[in-house]
C-alpha cells in the first residue's frame, strides 16, 4: 500500500511516501479500512517534530488518527461487514495511509449525509471541542462563549455544538474569509483578532459584563488579555499554546475564575462514550457539519503539515488517496 512514513522527526520534508506491507488481516476485534480521506491536525505536526512529549511515537511510523472511509475486512465478533462506510477516533496504524487497522472501538459508521473528507475532519475537532464545552467549563444554555481562532476546525465544531446548544457565540478571526466562516456556522457575532481595540470589541458585545467561556486556541499569545475579558466565575479552557505566557494571577482571583486545558488523549472511557453519542447525534441531526478547507493528495502530506499551521485556516485540511 502506499503510506506516509516518518523515519526521524524533523520539519515537514520527513514525511515520506512509500510503498509498505498492508497491515495484517484482523484479528478478533479488529478492523480493517480502506481509507478515503485523513485529517490533519496540529498535533500531527507535534508528533512529527518529535515535541509531543509522552505522546511521541516509536520510528517509524505512519501517522495520523483521523480518516474515513469502507470497511475491508473485519475480525471475528465485529459487527460491521465489508462495505460499510466508517469514521475513525484512532488507529492501531496510522490514517495516513490507503489501508489503516483499527480496533473496534475506535471505529464509528458515517452517515449518509457526510462525505469522507468531512468524516476524517471529525474526531480530534469534534471530540476537543465538546470535551471543552460541556465536560469541562460546563457551560450551559444562554451563556456567552468566546471562540478564539473560531474559523479552524476545533474553533468551527465549537460555534455548532454551542449554537445548537443555545448559547451566544462570539468568534475571533483574523481575515474576512475567516470571519465570515464564523458567522455562517452560527455565531452571532465575528471580530478580527488582528484589531488593536478586539478586546474592547468583545467586551462591549457583552456590555461590558465579560464573557462567561474563553476556548483558547494560542494561548501564549492570549491568555493574559483572556482573563481581562472573563465574566465573574468566567472560565477559560486552554486547547493550543505554543510557548510560555505570563499572567497576573490576580486578574483570576478578581473574578474567582478558572484555567482548565484540554488533554484529549487522557479521557475516560466512560467521558470518551459520551463524546463519541454526542457527535454521532450531531451528525445525524445535521446540527454538526465539518467544514472542508482543502482536500490534499496524500503524496503532499508535507504542505499539508505546512498549511495546517498557517494562521489564517476557515475549515478542516484532509489527505485525499
Amino acid at each position: 500500500m502506499k503510506a506516509i512514513s516518518v523515519s526521524t522527526f524533523g520539519g515537514p520534508d520527513v514525511l515520506k511516501l512509500q510503498d509498505l506491507a498492508d497491515p495484517r488481516r484482523p484479528e478478533a476485534g479488529e478492523v480493517l479500512i480502506r481509507v478515503k480521506a485523513a485529517g490533519v491536525n496540529p498535533y500531527d505536526t507535534y508528533m512529527r517534530a518529535g515535541t509531543y512529549g509522552a505522546k511521541n511515537p516509536t520510528l517509524p511510523y505512519i501517522p495520523g488518527s483521523d480518516a474515513a472511509g469502507i470497511v475491508e475486512a473485519v475480525g471475528g465478533g465485529v459487527d460491521l461487514k465489508p462495505g460499510d462506510r466508517v469514521y475513525t477516533t484512532g488507529t492501531i496504524t496510522g490514517a495516513y495511509a490507503e489501508l489503516t487497522l483499527c480496533n473496534r472501538a475506535q471505529v464509528h459508521r458515517l452517515p449518509a449525509g457526510v462525505t469522507y473528507a468531512q468524516g476524517a475532519s471529525v474526531y480530534v475537532p469534534y471530540a476537543t471541542a465538546y470535551r471543552a464545552l460541556f465536560q469541562l467549563s460546563r457551560a450551559k444554555p444562554g451563556e456567552t462563549i468566546l471562540v478564539h481562532g473560531a474559523s479552524g476546525g476545533v474553533g468551527l465544531a465549537a460555534i455548532q455544538f454551542a449554537s445548537a446548544a443555545g448559547m451566544r457565540v462570539i468568534g475571533t478571526a483574523g481575515s474576512d474569509a475567516g470571519l465570515q466562516a464564523v458567522t455562517r456556522e452560527g455565531a452571532q457575532a465575528a471580530v478580527n483578532h488582528k484589531s488593536a481595540d478586539y478586546q474592547k470589541q468583545i467586551l462591549d458585545l457583552t456590555h461590558g459584563s465579560g464573557v462567561d467561556v474563553i476556548l483558547e486556541m494560542l494561548a501564549n499569545v492570549n491568555l493574559s488579555h483572556d482573563l481581562k475579558m472573563l465574566a465573574n466565575r468566567g472560565r477559560v479552557v486552554v486547547i493550543g499554546s505554543r510557548g510560555s505566557v505570563e499572567i497576573t494571577p490576580r486578574e483570576i482571583m478578581l473574578r474567582e475564575a478558572s484555567v482548565l486545558g484540554v488533554y484529549l488523549w487522557g479521557v475516560p472511557d466512560d467521558e470518551a462514550a459520551e463524546i463519541h453519542a454526542a457527535i454521532q447525534a450531531g451528525l445525524n441531526a445535521g446540527t454538526l457539519r465539518p467544514v472542508i478547507a482543502a482536500e490534499i493528495p496524500l503524496a503532499s502530506a508535507p504542505d499539508a503539515h505546512r498549511k495546517v499551521m498557517e494562521p489564517g485556516a476557515h475549515g478542516k485540511i484532509v489527505l485525499v488517496s
